[in-house]
């Protein structure tokens, strides 16, 4: 009696162990027909880990102004470089100095008359050199003379009438003044100095 009681249990232990594994059944649902409570763990909601707090530091506080260095002005390097001489020999320093009248008069002999008759008075292929014709036995010895010959101009020569052409009597007696000092050698060539004053 006790032997078939022996085995009885160990089938049934063996039918309960196997009874389980089978597919597609759980021991949750073997354990609910057998009656016994089984506490299976609740995987219908997964676990959240677990937050920690971390602080992060406050950025909305006024941080603590850096200390600012003066905008001062930059200055160039001292460079020393040598003036440009005021002279050079296209620009000889004048030889004469001379009053307001004739100093205006080289001016307006320059402007309007050294194209045909030549720079410093001294004629081309195309007019008189006028040093010579200024001479007291040239042909234009005297200022009268001078202020007709510029005035009516000699159209047979192709000498313009300048006073036609808006020029004054007043600039042809300044540019006399030019012309007769280089004439009478009171004047070198060359651009005079006007004498202040």
């Amino acid at each position: 009696m006790l032997r078939f009681f022996a085995t009885s249990v160990s089938f049934i232990a063996v039918v309960f162990s196997t009874g389980c594994d089978k597919p597609g059944t759980s021991r949750a649902s073997h354990d609910s027909t057998a009656g016994t409570p089984v506490n299976t763990p609740d995987t219908s909601a997964a676990r959240q880990p677990e937050t920690t707090a971390v602080s992060t530091p406050d950025t909305t506080k006024a941080s603590s102004p850096k200390p600012t260095t003066p905008n001062l002005p930059v200055s160039a390097p001292e460079t020393t470089t040598a003036e440009a001489p005021l002279r050079d020999p296209y620009h000889p320093a004048p030889l004469d100095t001379v009053d307001t009248k004739t100093y205006q008069g080289w001016k307006y002999y320059n402007l309007n008359c050294a194209r045909c008759h030549g720079e410093d008075v001294l004629g081309t292929s195309i007019a008189p050199h006028l040093i010579l014709s200024l001479k007291p036995d040239g042909p234009i010895p005297n200022e009268a003379l001078f202020l007709q010959v510029v005035c009516g101009g000699r159209p047979d020569k192709g000498m313009p009438a300048w006073c036609t052409l808006g020029m004054s009597t007043a600039q042809i007696d300044t540019i006399y003044a030019y012309v007769k000092a280089r004439s009478d050698a009171k004047m070198h060539p060359g651009r005079p100095a006007r004498r202040g004053g």
